[in-house]
């Protein structure tokens, strides 16, 4: 699971895809959930970054 953070929400993902200008998310079934431009993608993260007791950027 992958989490793309935005800077009015975030997107919760299967898979995704780096393409020219952005990333392209992607559901369990394989569908187009969305595309996100690199400019509106505040970060793209694992489902391991909510795991640890470390601080983090989050």
């Amino acid at each position: 699971m992958f989490r793309a953070i935005l800077p009015n929400g975030q997107l919760e993902a299967a898979s995704y895809e780096h393409v020219e200008h952005g990333v392209e998310l992607y559901m369990d079934d394989g569908d187009l959930l969305a595309f996100v431009p690199y400019t509106n993608l505040e970060a793209l993260l694992t489902e391991h970054a909510y795991e640890g007791d470390e601080p983090s950027v989050m």
